[in-house]
């Protein structure tokens, strides 16, 4: 028989027959709970102020976390960027800051780390080769107004622009020039056109620094290339060898040349000296012959005809009318006419040369002697 159904003399309600006590307790709980809050608000005992004081405790809490909420602080290194209801209000540098929550939107930025995006490329150069070059950029943000206002990807277009850049430099360039002593240059020139496009796209970012850390053709072609440079560096070794020997030959042909001059210079001198000497003897002995024609003459004829003579093989013997007969020692003369030879003479030694002289000499006073036997048979006639 179900609980609700009559008869069986039991009322069995589990509602019935508690004269509405559950509906009271729930009702003494919330007034005590206004009673107390309301005395620690100040309020009174009725309904009506404790309700005032729960709501005034509400909302103080509420103000009190929102106060703490808008509380921040910046580092030494960063600045913060200040955006009320979305638009630009301030920017701020290290140090404790308040600013309203829900309202201003605070934005952080480090301005002295450096960071650093390594980027890789394939580029194509001036004259149609292909090359793989890495570089390092390190930049950092100058200008976080810039950075989180005006670009919305400041980190991609940096890596854009450096591509691009490094495009157009290389593009310009050739390969030999980007993979030796040009690299350098291509690294500066490549940072002041990275820069001008950082600051037209007004990313905020300055670039501290950019290394190109390594160029090299593709692997594909590698072993070509490594052709190529030897070949260069063979060019180049043969080169400098030239150099080398150039610089060892030209000194000495200099000097040569130098001295030839200085030779000619000096046979100059002594053939201008030797004619000026031959001409003030001829003066001389033109003086002397104006003095004393005859004696003049035959001193000359005798002085040519042994200077002529001196120098042959043949021994001649102006006799004339007689019978006289006389001895020469003609194979001692022919010896003397030997060692008369400039080649024998230039090969002897000093004192050759000095007894060659000698016996000269005494040939000369023998033909001396002839003459004047002949001259005293003319007189005798």
């Amino acid at each position: 028989m179900a609980w609700n159904e009559p008869g069986g003399g039991r009322n069995q309600d589990p509602w019935r027959g508690r004269d509405g006590r559950g509906q009271q307790d729930l009702d003494d709980v919330i007034k005590k709970l206004q009673d107390r809050f309301g005395g620690m608000l100040g309020g009174g005992k009725g309904n009506d102020g404790g309700g005032f004081g729960l709501l005034s405790l509400i909302l103080g809490v509420i103000l009190v976390v929102w106060f703490v909420a808008g509380l921040y602080r910046v580092e030494q290194a960063e600045e913060a960027l200040v955006l009320r209801f979305g638009k630009y209000h301030e920017t701020v540098n290290a140090g404790l800051h308040w600013n309203p929550w829900g309202i201003d939107t605070i934005m952080k930025v480090d301005v002295n780390q450096r960071e650093t995006m390594p980027v890789r490329a394939t580029m194509l150069t001036e004259d149609q080769n292909i090359v793989d070059i890495d570089l390092q950029v390190q930049y950092v943000v100058t200008d976080s107004r810039h950075y989180f206002l005006e670009s919305s990807a400041p980190i991609d277009t940096l890596r854009n622009s450096v591509e691009s850049a490094l495009r157009h430099v290389v593009g310009g360039s050739e390969m030999d020039r980007v993979l030796t002593d040009g690299r350098e240059a291509i690294a500066v020139e490549v940072h002041q056109r990275l820069q001008e496009y950082l600051d037209a796209y007004k990313t905020g970012l300055t670039v501290d620094k950019l290394n190109i850390e390594d160029a090299h053709p593709p692997k594909d072609v590698k072993a070509a290339f490594d052709d190529v440079i030897k070949a260069r560096e063979d060019e180049e070794r043969v080169k400098n060898e030239a150099e080398a020997y150039a610089n060892q030959i030209v000194p000495e042909a200099r000097g040569e040349a130098q001295r030839m001059i200085e030779e000619a210079n000096a046979y100059k001198a002594e053939v201008v000296e030797r004619a000026k000497g031959q001409a003030n003897r001829f003066d001389r002995l033109y003086a002397e012959y104006r003095l004393a024609p005859e004696v003049t003459r035959r001193r000359m004829y005798i002085e040519t005809m042994e200077s002529v003579l001196g120098r042959t093989s043949k021994v001649m013997v102006d006799v004339e009318g007689g019978n006289n007969l006389m001895y020469l020692p003609l194979d001692k003369l022919m010896q003397q006419r030997k060692v008369m030879d400039p080649v024998v003479v230039e090969a002897n030694t000093s004192q050759q040369s000095k007894t060659t002289t000698q016996k000269t000499s005494d040939a000369v006073r023998g033909l001396e002697r002839i003459r004047q036997a002949r001259e005293s048979r003319w007189e005798s006639r």
